[in-house]
Parts: C-alpha cells; sequence; structure tokens
C-alpha cells in the first residue's frame, strides 16, 4: 500500500480518537466555566483580600487583617456565643431526630408516613415565616408559651432581652427546624438495617435496649457521624435564625460568626476584614470536622 494513502488513514484515525477522548470534556465544559466564574475566581479573590490591608493597599501582601482578628473582642464573643450553640443544640437535635426515627420505624406506631411528613415539614419551611412564628410565640407580652407559663404560676420570660433566655430561643428554633432533617437520615439508615439481627438477638433473650445499643447503634455509627458533621458544618456558619430572630441581641448575645462576617461586609463595608473572618471560619469548621472524624476512628478501633 502507498505511504501517501496510509498516512490520511493513520491522522484520520488519530482525529477519531482524540474527539472521543476530549467529547466528555466538551460536555464538562459549560458547568466547568460557571464553577470557575461564580465559585473559583470569588474564593481567590477573598483569599487575596485578606492578605491585603484595605488601609494601606500599596504594601502588598500582610497579615494585619488576621492580626486585628486575633485581639477582635467582637469575633471572640461570636465564637463563643457560636460554639454555645454548637455544645447545646447539636446533641438535642441529633437526640430527638434518633429516638424520632426509632419510633416512627417501629411496625405498632400508625400513620407513619403522615407523620414523617409533618416532621420533615420544618426544614423546607420559608426561615422567614419560621421567625415570624418563633416571635409571636417568644413575645414578652402577647406570647402563647408566656402566656401558659404565667397560667402555671410562674413570671414571664425575656425572650428577646435577656441574654440566656435569647441563646435558648434560638436553640429552640434551630432544633425545631433541623430535626426532622436528620431524622429523615436516621430512618434511612435504620430502614437499612438486616431486621434477621433484631430477631436473633430477641431468640437470646435480648430487650428493646440492649438491641438499641449492641445492634443499631454500633450499624448506625456512619450515619451518626454523617449527621454530626452536617450539623456541626451548619451550626459553625448559622447565619438566618440570629439575623432574624433575635437580631444578634440583646448586645451582640447572640452574633453568630457569619453574622459578624455579613456586618462586616455589607453594613461596615470592610471586604478585606471580612475576607479574614470567612476564612477563620473555614479553619474552624476544618478543626471540629477533623476532630469528630477522629474520635469516630478512634471509635472504631476500640
Amino acid at each position: 500500500m502507498r505511504s501517501d494513502v496510509v498516512e490520511p488513514r493513520r491522522s484520520s484515525g488519530r482525529w477519531l480518537q482524540w474527539r472521543r477522548k476530549s467529547t466528555p470534556y466538551l460536555f464538562l465544559l459549560p458547568a466547568l466555566l460557571i464553577f470557575a466564574i461564580f465559585m473559583l475566581y470569588p474564593i481567590i479573590s477573598s483569599l487575596w483580600l485578606s492578605f491585603h490591608s484595605q488601609l494601606n493597599p500599596e504594601t502588598g501582601l500582610s497579615l494585619d487583617n488576621y492580626r486585628r482578628l486575633w485581639n477582635d473582642r467582637l469575633f471572640r464573643k461570636a465564637l463563643i456565643n457560636t460554639v454555645f450553640l454548637l455544645l447545646y443544640q447539636v446533641p438535642l437535635q441529633l437526640s430527638l431526630a434518633m429516638i424520632l426515627a426509632v419510633l416512627l420505624n417501629s411496625a405498632l406506631v400508625k400513620f407513619r408516613g403522615a407523620l414523617r411528613l409533618v416532621y420533615f415539614l420544618p426544614a423546607i419551611t420559608a426561615l422567614f415565616a419560621v421567625a415570624l412564628i418563633f416571635r409571636l410565640l417568644l413575645d414578652e407580652e402577647r406570647g402563647l408559651i408566656n402566656y401558659v407559663i404565667e397560667n402555671l404560676g410562674f413570671a414571664p420570660v425575656h425572650w428577646m432581652t435577656d441574654a440566656w433566655a435569647a441563646k435558648f430561643s434560638l436553640v429552640m428554633a434551630i432544633t425545631w427546624r433541623w430535626t426532622g432533617y436528620n431524622m429523615v437520615i436516621y430512618l434511612a439508615g435504620l430502614q437499612s438495617i438486616p431486621y434477621d439481627l433484631y430477631e436473633a438477638a430477641e431468640l437470646d433473650g435480648a430487650d428493646a435496649f440492649d438491641r438499641f445499643t449492641r445492634i443499631t447503634l454500633p450499624l448506625m455509627k456512619p450515619t451518626i457521624l454523617l449527621t454530626t458533621v452536617l450539623s456541626t458544618i451548619g451550626t459553625l456558619q448559622i447565619f438566618d435564625e440570629p439575623f432574624l430572630l433575635t437580631r444578634n441581641g440583646p448586645a451582640n448575645e447572640t452574633l453568630s460568626m457569619a453574622t459578624l462576617l455579613y456586618r462586616t461586609a455589607f453594613q461596615t463595608i470592610e471586604p478585606n476584614y471580612a475576607s479574614a473572618i470567612a476564612y477563620a471560619m473555614v479553619l474552624i469548621i476544618v478543626v471540629f470536622s477533623l476532630i469528630q472524624f477522629r474520635v469516630a476512628q478512634r471509635g472504631e478501633d476500640s
């Protein structure tokens, strides 16, 4: 065969091979461009801003924003408030979610489908409506909760003007909104456990508590870890509830890191310092997540 015939065939084969390999990337290209424009570029830009002083932009790379952050009492207060919500709200929320999931997984409970929907609805309810409902319930003069408390013979609670009461109101609102969401995740995990294990344990004389602690909890560890990490991340970057329900008050007692970030970026107009706050939040979230993974890994090793 002549070389001038073989060469076009080789080049045609190479072209077909290259097109076959590059076609998937061409389909991905629009999504990658959107990700680069709306995600990657803002991340890199905010990181660049965090290392540049807004007052002295000509100084180049600087740690002034992070030094200011280290000495910022307001940021420390926001961090303490957020960790408070994390330590109180996440265990309460996940415990209630597990209890509800176990109950709704039982064949003894009727109308399980309707109850699952009812408990999940708060997670998809508009947050403005949630804040409005809780502000009406917690109103110090005309709220339903204070009405019940006064009828029981106790003094009314200043839900929005007392520091601890305001924090507790946030705990109630967040728990009410997200318990059903975690319940659905736990319910999916419970339904994946083979029922034969429970039958064998029951034949061996194990009661309901033993079956829960020796079968359910060990097999649910990956799901529990997932919900713990997701709830931790969500709580550490919580913004909506403090901003809409308590308005960060009283006296910044319910100010969270995310609301401080919003205030710094859009109210005091300090984008460089706000970027430093954002990356400090990222670092804190990573540290808490790694601690949880480490604790879970040690539990599996033991």
